[in-house]
C-alpha cells in the first residue's frame, strides 16, 4: 500500500513522533556487540517462587481473557499492597485496575483525561512516552526542568508553567532517568499547585520500591496520593515490572478514585482489553508472599550503583548519585561531543559499551539535556565491570 499523492502513510499525530531511543539503542548494543548499560531491564530474573506460580496458573487454566478490570485476585492483593506500603485504602472494585504495563496505563490516562488542546505539566527530563502518548492524545505538553546538577524540581517554574488550559500534571517518582526521588515538601508544592488550579495529577510511581539509603534517611518514595487533599485527584500507576525484576510481563495498576479508574478502564477496553491472564495470579503471588523481594533489591542495587558511580568517575565521568530507580546520569560535554547521541554512538564503537542520550527526554528545554547520558545500574556487577573495563580501555574524547 502506497500513501495517495497529496497525503502521507503515516497519520499526523504520529509522524512527528521519533523511534524510541530505546529500541535504537539496544539495537546499537546488538549490533556491535557492546554492553548495554542503556535500557532498564534487569540481567536476573525475579523470585522462582513467582515464576511456578504463573506456570501453575497456565496449568490450571488461566489461559482465557480475564475480566478487563484485571482478576479478583490480584486487584484484592493491589489492594493490600496500597494499605502496607502506604497507607492507603481502595476499594478493589471501583478503584483499581490491571494494566498491561505502566505503559499502558499511562496511555489510557491520557487518552481518557485529555482533550486536544488540553496542556500536560511534565518534569523534564521525561520518558519518551509521556511525549508520545500526550500527543497522541492532542495534548500539548509543558515542561517543567529538572536542572543538572542536582536534579530538583523549582516550585516557582512548576507554578509558572500553569495556564488557564492546564489539565493534569504528569509526575514521575522515583524520576527516570535522573533517579530523584521527591521530597514531602516537593510534593507538597505539586499538591498545592494542583488544588489552586483543580488539576488533575497523574503519578507514575514504577520505581516505589527502589530507593536508596541517600533518600530514606529522608522519608524515601512518598505517594502525592498520601497527601491531605490529594485522594480525589490523584491517579497512582505501578507495576511489578521494577521492583520485582519482571519487566517483559508487562502487567501493572491504576489506582485512584472511581471516576478517574472508570476513565482508564473506558480507554483501555479499546487498546488491550485484557492483560496476561496466568500472570496476573503471579503477580496477586508476588504482592502478596514475596513483599521483602523489592527491599532486597534496592539493597543490591545500590551495591551495584556505587559500583558503576566508582568506575565512571575512574575513566573521567562525573555520575550524580541517585536517590533511586535503575539509572544515573553524566554530562559529557567536557569530552568535546557534539551532544549525547553523538558520545553515545561514538562509544558503542570504541569502546563496546551503549548508554542513553538523553537530548530527546527534553523539550522545553532542549539545551539543557544535551550532553547528558544515561547509564544503568540494574545489571549484575560483571556486566558493570566489564563495560567500565571497556570505557576505561578506549578514548572516549572527542
Amino acid at each position: 500500500m502506497v500513501a495517495p499523492a497529496d497525503r502521507p502513510l503515516l497519520a499526523s499525530r504520529l509522524a512527528g513522533i521519533p523511534p524510541t531511543i530505546f529500541s535504537e539503542m539496544s539495537a546499537l548494543a546488538v549490533r556491535t556487540g557492546a554492553v548495554n548499560l542503556g535500557q532498564g531491564f534487569p540481567d536476573v530474573d525475579g523470585p522462582a517462587s513467582v515464576v511456578e506460580r504463573a506456570v501453575g496458573a497456565l496449568r490450571e487454566g488461566a489461559n482465557q481473557y480475564a475480566p478487563g478490570i484485571g482478576v479478583p485476585a490480584l486487584r484484592q492483593a493491589i489492594v493490600r499492597h496500597q494499605q502496607r506500603h502506604h497507607g492507603i485504602e481502595l476499594d478493589p472494585d471501583t478503584e483499581v485496575c490491571v494494566t498491561t504495563g505502566a505503559t499502558e496505563g499511562i496511555a489510557a490516562a491520557l487518552l481518557a483525561l485529555v482533550e486536544p488542546g488540553d496542556e500536560v505539566v511534565v518534569l523534564e527530563p521525561s520518558y519518551d512516552s509521556y511525549d508520545a502518548m500526550i500527543a497522541m492524545a492532542g495534548g500539548v505538553r509543558r515542561g517543567v526542568t529538572l536542572r543538572a546538577p542536582d536534579f530538583r524540581p523549582d516550585p516557582d517554574e512548576l507554578r509558572a508553567a500553569i495556564t488557564p488550559r492546564t489539565r493534569m500534571i504528569l509526575l514521575n517518582t522515583p524520576h527516570n532517568p535522573t533517579g530523584t526521588v521527591l521530597t514531602r515538601e516537593e510534593l507538597q508544592s505539586v499538591a498545592d499547585v494542583a488544588a489552586e488550579h483543580d488539576l488533575l495529577v497523574v503519578t507514575d510511581e514504577v520505581y516505589e520500591h527502589l530507593v536508596f539509603d541517600d533518600a530514606l534517611s529522608s522519608e524515601g518514595h512518598v505517594p502525592l496520593a498520601s497527601l491531605p487533599g490529594m485522594r480525589e485527584r490523584t491517579l497512582t500507576l505501578s507495576s511489578v515490572g521494577k521492583s520485582w525484576s519482571f519487566t517483559g510481563w508487562k502487567v501493572g495498576w491504576a489506582t485512584g478514585p472511581a471516576p478517574l479508574v472508570a476513565a482508564v478502564l473506558a480507554a483501555k477496553q479499546w487498546l488491550t482489553f485484557t492483560s496476561g491472564s496466568p500472570l496476573q495470579p503471579a503477580v496477586a503471588h508476588a504482592l502478596d508472599h514475596e513483599p521483602d523481594w523489592p527491599l532486597e533489591l534496592a539493597r543490591d542495587l545500590q551495591a551495584r550503583r556505587d559500583l558503576l558511580l566508582d568506575g565512571l568517575r575512574s575513566v573521567g565521568l562525573a555520575p550524580r548519585t541517585s536517590e533511586g530507580t535503575y539509572f544515573t546520569v553524566t554530562d559529557v560535554e567536557h569530552l568535546g561531543w557534539e551532544d549525547g547521541r553523538a558520545f553515545s554512538l561514538g562509544v558503542a564503537e570504541r569502546a563496546g559499551v551503549v548508554p542513553i542520550p538523553l537530548q530527546g527526554f527534553y523539550a522545553g528545554d532542549p539545551a539543557a539535556g544535551r550532553h547528558l547520558v544515561r547509564w544503568a545500574f540494574c545489571k549484575t556487577g560483571e556486566v558493570i565491570t566489564e563495560g567500565i573495563e571497556r570505557l576505561a580501555s578506549a578514548d572516549l574524547a572527542r
